[in-house]
């Protein structure tokens, strides 16, 4: 039975229950990794740096730590899926200045296995006054090369995309029939493509009938995609520098039929795209930990600056985009070299993707974006 059929016949009965018995590999995962050292100061740059919760979505572990910060001998506990295994032993000391380490998971009866790069970078707080980003950097996933992952180098990161969650409804889909895929046309060399895409009979069952295509900084958590959407993504990286403005080349064209979320024609509608660049505090007052959601990456008090292009409208082919980050808040200075400070950029095909509402057939281009920002002394 294709898997789509089976998540229509189960999906009435629970969905979450339905999401962790079909996702692949779902019993040989490494679901937290911590890290226990004598000072964690002088190697992290917060406590809560420590311990990482790993989305299911996700091959690559990275630990970002000091420019000085000694990673010859650490011993990263695993916390697993239940009756997994895993190779080399949780707790078992590696010198990760020689590069990553690959674990090998197997799940309890033995028939699934993933495979896991862990990495500890050591971030120099820069003072570089612009990053620059091509989307000429571009691979399939690892785990089943269902998809195309954009590797954000300038950050040495990867920009998270939709793609995860498109994948439970249209498993069947081709790589360039995905939201998100590269496209060779681009203002200078390949861009990034963004298309919003018909979710399929799962889709219309569970009321997602369109997926938008999207690329931002943060993660995708594939466990939050059928049960609390606006959860699923995960705003955000850790940033050192203060950022002025954000800037590049688009080309938009929206889709012919605007729906709503229940299927029904909006006549005399047109779908946007979204272009914009969030800036908040990454702990809260008490120390905590703290990442934006779909449903308040704009209105969160923890968000210091914005930069937003507003409805993106239909071009005539490549036009350039720059906005400016209107500030809410001053800049701690301490707090920036702490990379007490996250930064989100966000693109989306469909303005109301989130809401699950749009155009089938958007389609947003995006092309040599940079951040300018304020250099430090």
């Amino acid at each position: 039975m294709k898997r789509y059929q089976m998540l229509l016949l189960l999906a009435p009965l629970c969905l979450s229950s339905c999401f962790k018995d079909e996702a692949p590999n779902a019993e040989a995962d490494i679901e937290r990794v911590a890290v226990n050292v004598s000072d964690p100061l002088n190697t992290f740059f917060q406590l809560s740096d420590t311990v990482q919760a790993v989305p299911y979505s996700d091959s690559t572990i990275t630990f970002r730590v000091r420019s000085h910060a000694d990673i010859t001998a650490l011993a990263p506990t695993l916390q697993l899926t239940e009756g997994a295994t895993v190779e080399p032993a949780s707790g078992t000391v590696h010198d990760f200045s020689k590069g990553p380490v690959v674990y090998t998971t197997t799940s309890e009866d033995g028939n699934w296995h993933r495979t896991y790069k862990m990495q500890f970078v050591p971030t120099v707080v820069t003072v570089k006054d612009s990053l620059a980003f091509t989307f000429d950097d571009y691979s399939l996933e690892t785990t089943q090369g269902k998809y195309y992952v954009f590797h954000a180098d300038a950050l040495d990161a990867d920009w998270a995309t939709g793609n995860p969650g498109f994948n439970l409804s249209m498993g069947t889909a081709k790589p360039e029939e995905y939201p998100t895929y590269p496209n060779p046309n681009g203002h200078t060399g390949a861009c990034a493509a963004l298309t919003t895409r018909s979710t399929g009979a799962f889709g219309v069952m569970v009321n997602k009938r369109i997926a938008a295509g999207n690329l931002f900084l943060g993660t995708f958590d594939l466990q939050q995609a059928l049960t609390n959407t606006l959860h699923a993504t995960r705003f955000g990286v850790p940033f050192s520098m203060k950022p002025v403005t954000l800037k590049g080349w688009y080309n938009y064209q929206p889709g012919e039929t605007y729906q709503d979320a229940f299927g029904k024609t909006l006549e005399g509608k047109s779908d946007h795209g979204a272009i914009y660049a969030v800036l908040y505090r990454n702990h809260d007052d008490a120390g905590n930990e703290v990442v934006l959601f779909g449903d308040n990456v704009k209105t969160s008090q923890q968000v210091v600056a914005i930069a937003d292009l507003g409805d993106i409208g239909q071009t005539n082919g490549w036009q350039p985009f720059e906005a400016l980050f209107l500030y809410r808040q001053n800049i701690d200075e301490e707090t920036l070299r702490n990379m007490g400070y996250s930064l989100a950029i966000v693109f989306s095909s469909s303005n109301e993707g989130d809401k699950f509402e749009g155009a089938v057939g958007s389609t947003l281009l995006i092309d040599d974006v940079s951040i300018i920002s304020q250099k430090q002394e």
